[in-house]
């Protein structure tokens, strides 16, 4: 499974994608090793400001980049719910078709063995927030053999999509 995210962030990469969040630059977090091989300089470290990232993702589309924003678990980007739902989602409706960003949002729902991470880092919100949203398509990897096509399948829609990685 992670050389099959590795390979599907190079894919990304080759495209000119700008990868954001935390764990992109630096080791700590599960998304690090998926990144092995990506320039250093299609990579942007944020801190803990969930909204500002999104914000920023939102931002560098609407300048014509690609950029994936990855949040390391669903429930942290539940902070960037408003930029997600009232912004990102809404722009082209709200500008009368004049933008319609790409941003990739990339995020897990995260694992409860060998450890348990607790309810605040295991939960998967993907029904509830594709029910909030209109514009923004939902694609939830089951298992391994649709991270490909999930991620190339991003990559060539007119428009944003989040990716929730809810494989074991």
């Amino acid at each position: 499974m992670r050389e099959l995210l590795n390979q599907a962030m190079l894919m990304l990469a080759g495209k000119g994608a700008i990868f954001v969040g935390q764990g992109v630059r630096y080791d700590g977090v599960w998304t690090y090793d998926s990144l092995d091989g990506v320039p250093e300089e299609q990579r942007i470290e944020m801190p803990v400001a969930e909204e500002l990232q999104l914000g920023i993702c939102t931002g560098l589309a609407m300048q014509g980049f690609l950029p994936v924003c990855i949040y390391p678990r669903f429930d942290f980007l539940l902070r960037a719910m408003d930029q997600l739902v009232n912004h990102l989602d809404k722009i082209n409706q709200m500008s009368q078709g004049q933008w319609n960003p790409k941003v990739i949002i990339r995020t897990r729902v995260g694992t409860r063995t060998p450890l348990d991470a607790g309810p605040q880092h295991t939960q998967d919100h993907s029904c509830s927030v594709a029910t909030m949203l209109t514009s923004i398509v939902v694609a939830k990897i089951n298992c391994p053999n649709e991270i490909e096509g999930t991620y190339r399948d991003a990559a060539e829609r007119d428009g944003s999509t989040l990716v929730v990685e809810a494989m074991p």
